[in-house]
């Protein structure tokens, strides 16, 4: 038996002692956590409050799964749709490529004529990746493609090994390690897709079976990364939560316990009990260097972590964007509604229509004396939208005001205030409206022509026509 390694940690500056001691449990019958995952009832979120240290890695990033993840909840995008796509990809990531790698299916001969004209396209990031099935003839069409890594699927929980593949556990990760060696012998560097982890066995089966991957990576000097995949969402990202279900938890055990660096670590998470960034933001925190994410969370069922909104967590955890172009994900909105035809829903953080629009006339007030009293931030730096005002029965005067120097752009000494007569004889207009029992918002076209009338009838110029 070896000795227990002795290693420096360099995040806490103290010595560590990991004793890799971890056996895989190969039990009779399968442990499908009844106790957390009753089914007929809801599930239930436990305590041990057992705590593992924050663990942040020196860097982060993003990966992309748009175009496989992505693509298993809609219509298959077009090969030309996911160039396009690709290359707002490469603009968002910066000369930094925080968007790491995007992943592609091969199975189609329009997937593979997408991937080759990606490759074309001589980005360093985001790396063209795939993900396979484990096959000797998909492992060579990756080869064949000149790709240097691919995704390959690991189910990990008693709810796969037993009741899905009718195996036991030692079956199954024997089955696993020689596909694994299979990939490594064509020179292939193999993503491992822990699938359903949140239901697993961390101790008794994921733990043991990193540890033989990471033996597979020393002896052939390949890399092997690990993907933690959150499939049914049930992830929590509490502090003192039980395994499988804490986050924090899965993570520590694979950086501390089965040895995975956190450059070769991602997690992939869903947002079935809306906590896809939360979770995806706590595996940063505690060793995961990637997240791995779709364009605005589309994805299987609930879908995926939203690209988006994690571009804007790494600012806030790292104090910067570090070169990334967050104006692209407007340009990304506005492509999928008119030439994709998704239409995103209009409350959607960052690309909803109303993400950043009050209808609130005491809102309204606050946003005409000034806009960081009721905007997340600059919206109009980082994202090309400025604060805007919809305009109904509880805009107030203010609201009108807002609204007017918004969309004509008045700055300075040419913004008009609540007290200017054309408002006031808008917002009659608009009272008027509502007391007849309307009950939809004024549209721009509406309001327009009734400060044309206005300024026409009080015979004002305000330089708008």
């Amino acid at each position: 038996m070896n000795n227990p390694e002795v290693k420096f940690n360099t995040h806490n500056n103290l010595l560590q002692l990991e004793e890799h001691i971890y056996h895989l449990a190969d039990v009779d019958s399968p442990n499908v956590f009844r106790h957390l995952f009753p089914y007929d009832e809801v599930p239930k979120i436990a305590f041990n409050d057992r705590i593992v240290p924050h663990n942040m890695p020196e860097e982060i990033w993003i990966t992309d799964t748009t175009f496989r993840d992505g693509q298993q909840s809609r219509t298959p995008y077009s090969t030309e749709q996911i160039v396009t796509m690709y290359d707002y990809l490469h603009r968002l990531g910066g000369p930094k490529g925080i968007i790491r790698q995007s992943e592609f299916f091969l199975y189609s001969k329009k997937d593979r004529d997408a991937v080759y004209k990606c490759m074309e396209r001589g980005y360093r990031f985001p790396e063209v990746t795939s993900w396979i099935r484990a096959s000797k003839k998909d492992f060579q069409l990756v080869k064949d493609l000149g790709m240097k890594e691919t995704g390959i699927l690991v189910s990990c929980s008693d709810y796969h090994i037993f009741y899905k593949m009718k195996s036991t556990r030692r079956e199954i990760m024997n089955q696993y390690l020689s596909v694994v060696r299979e990939c490594l012998e064509t020179g292939i560097s193999p993503r491992c897709h822990l699938e359903d982890i949140t239901r697993s066995d961390i101790y008794g089966f994921v733990i043991p079976f990193c540890l033989e991957l990471m033996k597979l990576m020393k002896e052939y000097n390949i890399p092997v990364k690990i993907r933690a995949c959150d499939t049914m969402g049930y992830g929590v990202n509490f502090s003192g939560a039980v395994i499988p279900r804490s986050v924090q938890g899965i993570i520590y055990g694979l950086t501390s316990n089965a040895g995975v660096p956190s450059e070769l670590l991602e997690w992939h998470g869903h947002n079935d009990f809306y906590k896809a960034v939360t979770n995806s933001t706590t595996a940063w925190l505690y060793g995961a260097s990637g997240v791995n994410c779709s364009l605005f969370g589309i994805g299987e069922r609930t879908g995926n972590t939203p690209l988006e909104a994690m571009v804007f967590e790494y600012a806030q955890l790292r104090g910067t964007l570090d070169g990334m172009d967050t104006t692209v994900i407007t340009e990304l909105a506005e492509y999928y509604q008119k030439e994709i035809g998704y239409q995103i829903p209009s409350r959607t953080p960052f690309v909803g229509r109303n993400f950043n629009v009050t209808r609130a006339g005491i809102h309204a007030d606050g946003l005409l004396k000034n806009e960081e009293i009721y905007n997340i931030f600059d919206t109009e730096k980082f994202l090309n939208r400025p604060v805007l005002v919809a305009v109904s029965n509880t805009s107030g005067l203010a609201g009108i005001a807002h609204w007017i120097n918004t969309y004509f752009n008045l700055q300075g000494d040419k913004k008009i205030d609540k007290n200017n007569p054309v408002v006031a004889r808008t917002k009659e207009w608009v009272d008027a409206q509502y007391d007849e029992g309307r009950v939809t918002t004024i549209t721009d076209e509406e309001l327009l022509e009734q400060i044309r009338l206005a300024c026409e009838a009080l015979h004002i110029d305000l330089g708008l026509f």
